[in-house]
């Protein structure tokens, strides 16, 4: 299914934020450029889907965009460009969320997280080998008592292969998404600025390149091996060490601005910063979580938008909280139970 065109002929863009999953076959991504082009191989099955996981961070599709249309134009422009959104913002207004509205809207699957802390390398996310458990496979495999004792050609024949390398290599969430498939995978790189600070430096060649190499399978004398991935039960052929794209990823890498980046990768990189939602798209995310909008619901949008307004640090996960006390028949919005809204609500950024 191509995109639809608008009265003046042009192409309608792809992402709207609505979340709606598509209806029918995926939509087709705009025509790669020439110079973000891949020829990665063999080629990978169809990634599995996540309902569950879309579920609970999206919840049920809403006609109400949950971006304005100038986000939504950027997003766009990262998808003709086949380059990474670096999207900033404050904690917890939706900036990871970003990766699953486009994952569901474009059919593309589950989305792969890599998730930084302040010891995260390049090599986490690439792949991890264990090689302690291969050292123990072997020995294990040497120590059978069903070995053959003298290099006989009929009793090795029956014996056991050893274990093979492939099978303690493991793909990380940024190593799966370069496998070479037919279709983008989405990937969420989230808060890159509690990386060390040589972290975007060494994601330079990956994201502009598309490919990496696993020493590990480069020096085996196989020419392939079939590898774990970070998709439940998930496996890949990889051949001579190499990974290389087919089509580049949707990458989504979240900073809740708490450190600049090296020009260098700011430039690989569509900036995005989240707008606050409206009290409309507050409403609409609320119907989408809850399926329905309780009675209270607009009351208690009121009052968050208000504190957000104040300033501080606020989550759309307090609001979603709050609606959900007050809707259950349990808390009401007065007496007691405005004292516990009110530490429901409270700012983030005060510690307690």
């Amino acid at each position: 299914m191509t995109a639809p065109e608008t009265a003046d002929g042009h192409n309608a863009p792809l992402f709207r934020a609505t979340g709606a999953a598509p209806q029918g076959p995926p939509p087709e991504l705009p025509p790669v450029p020439p110079w973000r082009r891949f020829r990665g191989s063999p080629p990978q099955p169809e990634p599995p889907d996540d309902d569950e996981a879309a579920l609970r961070r999206l919840g049920i599709a809403d006609a109400v965009p949950q971006l304005d249309q100038e986000s939504c134009d950027i997003v766009n422009a990262a998808l003709m460009l086949r380059r990474p959104l670096l999207v900033t913002g404050s904690p917890g207004m939706g900036k990871s969320t970003l990766a699953y509205l486009i994952a569901r809207e474009l059919g593309l699957g589950r989305v792969l997280e890599w998730n930084i802390v302040s010891r995260t390398v390049l090599r986490d996310g690439l792949y991890t080998h264990d090689a302690l458990g291969r050292a123990q496979a072997i020995a294990a495999w040497r120590a059978d008592p069903a070995a053959p004792i003298r290099a006989d050609q009929e009793l090795a024949a029956e014996r056991q292969p050893p274990p093979a390398l492939g099978d303690f290599i493991t793909l990380g969430a940024l190593g799966t998404a370069l496998l070479p498939h037919a279709r983008p995978r989405v990937l969420l790189i989230d808060e890159l600025d509690k990386s060390d600070i040589d972290l975007p430096n060494d994601l330079l060649h990956v994201l502009e390149n598309g490919s990496y190499e696993i020493p590990e399978l480069v020096r085996d004398a196989m020419d392939s091996a079939r590898v774990h991935t970070s998709d439940p039960e998930g496996a890949a052929r990889v051949l001579r060490g190499r990974v290389e794209c087919r089509e580049f990823p949707v990458v989504v890498i979240t900073s809740n601005g708490e450190r600049e980046f090296p020009a260098a990768f700011r430039r690989r990189c569509l900036p995005l910063e989240m707008p606050t939602p409206t009290r409309e798209q507050l409403l609409a995310m609320v119907k989408s979580h809850l399926g329905v909008l309780p009675a209270d619901a607009a009351d208690q949008v009121d009052r968050f938008v208000e504190r957000v307004n104040d300033g501080g640090t606020h989550s759309l996960d307090q609001l979603l909280n709050a609606v959900q006390l007050t809707s259950s028949g349990t808390f009401r919005a007065d007496a007691g139970g405005l004292k516990l809204l009110e530490l429901l609500l409270r700012d983030l950024s005060k510690g307690r």
